[in-house]
């Protein structure tokens, strides 16, 4: 049974969510861009047309969001006041409570991911470490656990590039991962990641400490302007490796790219290189490596913005992009993220994608910084 403590913090949190979301302009908001969708020859431009609905769907969204925790925590102070009259049970109210503090919890979530890219797709790539089929297997058991995370989220994945190990699991994988905030969830997933366990793949039965890193970037479309210099591109093809039918080994429907980018404030130069064997369409393929290659200078941008951020806000915790973030133990069956401290002893749970824990404790804790 909740005490009136716990329903005085639900209503709190509640009213502060109308305050930070600023519901009554939003009402306003919306009734403004809808009358917009109204006006004569809206369809003319398909485009801009598009992007006025989603203008107005993700307003619509805002509210609803509102609206259903502002109905949960009606309802919960409803079973309270029934409580009294011998009404509804104990478990009945400590039910309403827990959908009420769910509901809370996400909008709050999505409170924090106030930036444009936020609620871009995201484009995730792994990479193994040294160490071999170990850290290939470790690479592909992280693929697989952002698949499922995906899954679950509703979001849809499709992999773009992807390299077979040795004797098992990946060198590295391209994966597009599409659906509302996707890089806003998964921004928090750069780094490297540490696997410690007895290795399979060793005679001795050794614990052997695998590395994996995972980069993260939002996946830009032809609506965000990136400038990019044609003159630093070269391309080569090849031909598809894989499971591919007649095809492989015969069309060289594969595509990479160089791009010689050189950092407009630090003056470094570095290539960048881009492969992409999603479909057998060569065009279609170059395509999207330029899609990437836009969402990878846009990605610097970003850090860059992020880390001018970090010198102003000084005292601020940094965030390091590139450095071990996380460290997976399975025989002490312990999952630590060092940025934020948060640490759960479910691996099982972990590794089928249940990684909300995580992000949200890293939103909570750097989501202030990035915006």
């Amino acid at each position: 049974m909740i005490t009136i403590d716990q329903l005085k913090d639900v209503k709190d949190r509640v009213a502060a969510l109308e305050r930070y979301l600023d519901i009554d302009n939003k009402q306003i908001q919306l009734e403004e861009e809808q009358l917009r969708t109204q006006a004569p020859g809206f369809w003319d431009d398909a485009k801009k047309a598009e992007a006025q609905m989603k203008k107005v769907k993700d307003i619509q969204k805002w509210i609803e969001g509102y609206k259903e925790v502002k109905t949960l925590t009606d309802e919960l102070e409803l079973a309270v006041d029934f409580y009294k009259d011998q009404l509804v049970t104990e478990e009945e109210i400590d039910t309403d409570y827990q959908k009420a503090m769910n509901a809370i919890e996400e909008l709050e979530l999505k409170n924090m991911l106030r930036s444009d890219s936020d609620q871009m797709d995201c484009i995730l790539k792994i990479n193994s470490g040294a160490g071999g089929t170990e850290s290939q297997d470790w690479a592909s058991m992280l693929m697989r656990m952002y698949m499922r995370y995906a899954e679950t989220q509703g979001y849809k994945v499709t992999i773009t590039d992807l390299q077979e190990g040795d004797e098992a699991g990946i060198k590295s994988v391209t994966m597009n991962i599409e659906g509302t905030y996707a890089y806003g969830y998964l921004k928090g997933e750069n780094g490297v990641h540490r696997l410690v366990r007895v290795s399979p793949y060793n005679a001795q039965g050794k614990r052997m400490t695998s590395f994996a890193s995972v980069f993260a970037a939002p996946l830009v479309d032809d609506s965000i302007e990136v400038n990019i210099d044609n003159a630093r591109i070269s391309w080569d093809t090849f031909r598809s490796g894989g499971a591919g039918g007649q095809n492989v080994n015969k069309v060289e429907s594969g595509v990479r790219l160089r791009y010689q980018y050189k950092d407009p404030y630090t003056g470094e130069e570095e290539e960048i290189l881009i492969e992409n064997t999603e479909t057998r369409d060569q065009p279609h393929n170059r395509e999207n490596a330029l899609r990437h290659l836009r969402s990878i200078l846009y990605n610097k941008e970003l850090q860059h913005r992020m880390e001018e951020q970090a010198k102003v806000e000084a005292g601020k915790k940094k965030i390091e992009w590139g450095s071990q973030i996380r460290s997976y133990v399975f025989d002490d069956r312990r999952v630590k993220d060092h940025r934020t401290g948060y640490q759960t002893s479910d691996v099982n749970g972990v590794m089928d994608g249940k990684i909300e824990g995580f992000i949200k404790a890293y939103l909570m804790e750097f989501s202030d910084q990035e915006n």
